[in-house]
């Protein structure tokens, strides 16, 4: 698995439109805190498809998670970038998606909202949102 910082990964993200971006946070936190979107010149913002690994609330893992990436991108060569909130999720997810053949595979390091402060806040010390790139809440 490969590692590309929150700028880095939108610059791949824009420059290569084969890749799959996926986030991998549970649907709260996908729709409430907020989702990454990568804008391009005079088309619809790229939105990550949204496939939960793990609900860290529910402590439940999503068995089906390979599955349904597959269903979003079942060529295994095909570039894939997953993002969660602090980038250890998406590590894990990664490795799955390895461990069942895919070959390039790309975690947002740092992950949408970055690590958590010494007052236990995130968006303080790193993350997509704090670099300034687009994003969304709905």
């Amino acid at each position: 698995m490969k590692h590309l910082d929150p700028k880095a990964a939108y610059a791949f993200l824009s420059a290569r439109p084969d890749a799959v971006f996926i986030d991998c946070r549970s649907e709260a936190e996908y729709f409430l805190v907020g989702h990454p979107i990568v804008e391009r010149d005079g088309a619809e913002p790229v939105r990550p498809h949204h496939v939960c690994w793990a609900d860290d609330l529910k402590a439940e893992m999503n068995e089906r998670f390979v599955e349904e990436v597959a269903q979003v991108s079942d060529a295994r060569d095909r570039p894939l970038v997953l993002i969660c909130r602090s980038g250890r999720r998406s590590v894990s997810a990664g490795e799955a998606l390895e461990a069942a053949g895919w070959v390039d595979v790309y975690n947002v390091q740092e992950g949408f909202e970055g690590p958590l402060d010494e007052r236990y806040r995130r968006s303080t010390l790193g993350g997509w949102r704090l670099a300034g790139l687009p994003w969304e809440q709905l």
